[in-house]
Order: C-alpha cells, then structure tokens, then sequence
C-alpha cells in the first residue's frame, strides 16, 4: 500500500520560512513526479510546485520565494518556503504521479496546514 506522509506544518509570522517534507513508501520500481498542492480558505486545490526529476515549475505567486527539491534514495520531497505571506496560508498536500509497467497512478498526502499572520 502506498502511502504519503507529510510534515513540517505550522504557524509562522510573514516574512518567515517554513520547510514541508514529504515521504513516499510502497511505491513499486518506476518512475514518479513528485508536486506540491495547496488548498487555501474558499479556494480551489491549486498546482504549487512540481518536480519530474528533471525539470521544476512554480505557479508564478511562489516564484523565487519556494524551492521544490526531491531525495530520490529516500522516496522524499520538500518544499522550502521562503518570504512567507499570509495569501499562503493554506494545506498543503503532497502528491505523486507514479508509473511502472503496469500503468499511472496518483496518490495524495493526507495534508498539513501552513498558517502565515502578518
């Protein structure tokens, strides 16, 4: 069974940093695009960062402030968050895109909440 499990949430006043870890177990030999998601208040699920092993792509309200990085010995992923602004405030959820010879398949974190105050 595949599982994500994130930490590394918290409180945090804007202008701080906070660092998400991600790790992944039970995934079967293939090849995985690890991202990034965050949901805030009244908002719908969007695209944070994403990292295929070879390329990174950042929604544009993150660009220069968060760094997507993978350790791919460890099956984990990170997101470093820097210059936090309280529009950030949201869950964020891990996620997985994971193909082996049998198919694609997708796979979510359970979340953890990012609260930035000014």
């Amino acid at each position: 069974q595949v599982q994500l499990v994130e930490f590394g949430g918290g409180l945090v006043q804007a202008g701080g940093s906070l660092t998400l870890s991600c790790t992944a177990s039970g995934l079967s030999e293939g090849f995985t695009i690890m991202a990034w998601y965050r949901q805030g208040p009244g908002k719908q699920r969007e695209s944070v960062a994403i990292d295929n092993g070879v390329n990174k792509k950042y929604v544009d309200s993150v660009k220069g402030r968060f760094t997507i990085s993978r350790d791919n010995a460890n099956n984990s992923v990170y997101l470093q968050m820097n210059s936090l602004k309280p529009e950030d405030t949201a869950v964020y959820y891990c996620h997985a895109d994971h193909y082996d010879d049998d198919g694609g398949y997708e796979y979510w974190g359970q979340g953890t909440q990012v609260t930035v105050f000014s």
